[in-house]
């Protein structure tokens, strides 16, 4: 009935795109699907903004179970030894209409969490001055809608359970229970007749829908006959949907009668938590209450192994203890030493706890390196795989990893290749197991009393190998879920900054600090110039200009030429901070004003760009608003002198075809430059000619010194033992 079915909606705010470059520009959105849903339905809405900057353009969107989606975008290539399966993706595509809306559909999902991923093409590198240009704002929003069935019938292991299939428009959902240490499941449905006394045809669908990959199993049973499917493997202790639907005609209902049964595989004995809690092993093992979480398979739960043989059991599972250390950060240890034995009778089981809901924005690392001393046979190879939800139980060569419902991934180490490393990149929500069996190649004898023993380490890191040199571990946050993701530099690329194919060379990099710190000391003309026409405060901030953006951009190199001689927030505000101040005085300079009028302006004029790059670093008004005040000031000033003069000031063609000219042409030379012309490639040596155009300018536009100023003249300033005084008197009027 109708009445049976809860819907349920969940909604999150909207997020502003971005251009893809990393992981970091895609908007990730975090939702929780219940347990018993049957239909989910993703509505999702994308818009732009109306101004004639917004084109077309195409979004991508990603869904992933379980984890946040692995994407790969700009087709970089992934660490290696990381195993990586295509994302499910879509697109949306935005031309002449304002806003596009989509639903995606999709049956008997799994429970859990579900991530969707959406992000812009690849960026263009052009990097914009915040103000100069109006981006186009491209907002995305995903909304989900559930349908939940609120008693769901359940099937009871071993007990057949006869049901009613109403039509095909109305499918029958059952339920039933996974127990720990299920080794296989086997379904049968049989007694399958219409209301109408004929044979009838439906189809089972068993386990429900994961993206990237689904692995929903499908069985079409026909006619009366008993049918079945044998599932290996199935996950442990998890509700398992199971959906059986008409393929008759519409007016006929059907009756089934569905079982389930199950294989539970037997624990061999094994050293349990008690062990490491007991008087005897306190010195090899120190017990820390509270520092980490149990996270074994332990032998107390399993039952007792009365024949006390490892023959009898299926596997041997060994504890393991989960220590967290930071955010997204997981140390696992084995309790009976860092190796363990493995043998060619049963599979030896370490379970890796990874369900607390905050673990999949990292890596989960596996490194397994055998003993070579420990193996009896030359040619045995020891196979490993590490799957989600339940383990592998029978490593052999044809299976490849695979369980019921998922698909692990395959490791193997041997007396020639005795290392091998796995990196899931962020893995899924769930209880994860690493299977090791000792295989032995066919026809050799001895194989049942072999063993090895192979030393394990597993845990989990924000980010592979910290990034590496060339790239930055950046901790992402989307409400209360986190996750990381690499920021790459100097040319570098991949998922964790490992793709070299466009990387810089050391000596480019070199090359581009040496560019980006030396075109500063062309701040020694004006800086000379200044000091010889009296200018002094000017010059103290040319110096001061000059000094810190050198160090900054030596800190600011993305490569291996870094030299940071504070902190780099600091040197960065240094450097604005010297850079606008040097415009203010300059221009303030060339309107001759009073000396008295001219410092406090300068003061003032200084506390005030401090306090607004304090606002607002990036902004262009803090560089323009400055700029223009002191234009107007200087133009005030040149139209009082004019009309004091009656001609035009200044009044010398010489200075405005050799000094003024020059000096406003380069200015603009260096505006534009910096403001359309800069890109992530050539940003190197496009910002060295914005310094060195922007220190000739101010050489050019510093005015000449005041006629009753005389030269510098050190041998009159400094005479011996008595000094020449002179009375200067402070002419007020201009002197061109």
């Amino acid at each position: 009935a109708d009445s049976l079915y809860v819907s349920e909606y969940f909604s999150q705010s909207a997020q502003k795109l971005s251009f893809y470059s990393w992981y970091g520009n895609a908007k990730l959105f975090h939702f929780h699907v219940p347990e018993d849903t049957v239909l989910l339905r993703w509505l999702l809405q994308a818009s732009r903004g109306k101004g004639p900057e917004c084109t077309s353009m195409e979004i991508t969107v990603h869904f992933r179970h379980g984890a946040p989606p692995v994407i790969n975008p700009l087709g970089t290539r992934f660490p290696a030894n990381a195993t990586v399966r295509p994302s499910y993706n879509i697109s949306i595509t935005l031309s002449s209409a304002v806003q596009n809306t989509t639903f995606v559909n999709v049956t008997t999902p799994a429970a859990g969490d579900w991530f969707i991923a959406a992000h812009l093409p690849q960026a263009a590198g052009r990097i914009e001055v915040k103000g100069f240009s109006t981006p186009c704002p491209y907002m995305f929003q995903a909304d989900m809608f559930v349908l939940r069935l609120t008693d769901m019938p359940v099937l009871e292991p071993g007990v057949p359970m006869p049901h009613t299939v109403v039509s095909p428009a109305k499918p029958l959902h059952v339920k039933v229970f996974v127990p720990k240490h299920a080794a296989a499941m086997r379904f049968q449905l049989s007694s399958c007749v219409t209301s109408e006394q004929r044979a009838c045809t439906v189809r089972v669908l068993l386990g429900s829908i994961t993206l990237p990959q689904s692995f929903q199993r499908s069985l079409t049973c026909t006619g009366s006959t008993n049918c079945s499917l044998a599932l290996e493997s199935p996950p442990w202790e998890k509700w398992l949907q199971i959906m059986v639907e008409s393929l008759g005609t519409a007016n006929a209902s059907v009756s089934v009668e569905m079982l389930a049964s199950f294989t539970v595989c037997r624990p061999g004995s094994t050293s349990s938590f008690l062990n490491f809690i007991s008087p005897n092993q306190s010195q090899s093992a120190p017990h820390r209450p509270g520092a980490a979480g149990s996270s074994a398979l332990a032998a107390a739960e399993a039952p007792r192994n009365t024949s006390g043989q490892q023959s009898s059991s299926c596997l041997q599972s060994q504890p393991v203890v989960r220590e967290d250390l930071d955010v997204v950060s997981v140390r696992y240890r084995l309790l009976n030493g860092p190796s363990v034995p493995v043998s060619s009778l049963s599979p030896t089981l370490l379970l890796l706890n990874l369900n607390t809901g905050m673990d999949s924005g990292g890596s989960l690392v596996v490194s397994l390196l055998l003993n070579k001393t420990s193996v009896s046979l030359a040619n045995a190879t020891v196979a490993a795989c590490v799957s989600a939800a339940s383990p592998v139980l029978s490593l052999n060569a044809t299976q490849n990893c695979s369980t019921a419902f998922s698909q692990g991934y395959p490791l193997s180490v041997s007396t020639s290749s005795a290392e091998a490393m796995l990196i899931v990149l962020y893995p899924q929500t769930d209880d994860w197991f690493l299977s090791l069996q000792l295989l032995c190649p066919r026809g050799q004898g001895g194989c049942a009393s072999a063993e090895g023993r192979v030393s394990v380490f597993a845990y989990l890191t924000p980010c592979f190998n910290d990034c590496g040199p060339y790239g930055q571990c950046s901790l992402l946050r989307r409400h209360g879920f986190l996750y990381a993701g690499c920021s790459c530099k100097a040319g570098w690329g991949g998922w964790s900054c490992t793709d070299d194919s466009k990387a810089q060379t050391v000596g480019t990099q070199n090359l581009a600090t040496l560019l980006l710190t030396l075109s500063n000391l062309m701040f020694l003309p004006a800086i000379a110039v200044a000091v010889y026409r009296f200018y002094l405060v000017e010059a103290s901030v040319y110096t001061y200009t000059m000094f810190f953006s050198t160090f900054y951009h030596a800190c600011d190199q993305p490569g291996v030429a870094v030299l940071c001689i504070m902190d780099y927030d600091t040197l960065q505000y240094c450097d604005f901070l010297g850079s606008v101040v040097s415009i203010w005085v300059t221009i303030l300079c060339m309107a001759r004003l009073k000396k008295i009028l001219k410092y406090v302006l300068f003061v003032l004029g200084t506390l005030l760009i401090a306090m607004s790059l304090q606002l607002d670093r990036r902004g262009v008004w803090n560089m323009m608003g400055p700029c223009l005040f002191a234009l107007l000031i200087m133009v005030t000033a040149w139209v009082h002198h004019g009309a004091k003069r009656r001609h035009c000031y200044p009044s010398s063609w010489k200075r405005w075809v050799f000094y003024l000219l020059p000096g406003i042409t380069l200015a603009f030379i260096a505006i534009s430059v910096y403001a359309f012309m800069e890109t992530n490639e050539n940003y190197y040596y496009t910002h060295s000619i914005w310094h060195v155009l922007v220190a000739c300018s101010v050489a050019f536009l510093l005015p000449p010194r005041d006629k009753h100023k005389k030269p510098w003249a050190w041998p009159q300033k400094l005479t011996c033992r008595y000094q020449i005084c002179q009375n200067d008197r402070e002419e007020l009027y201009a002197v061109t």
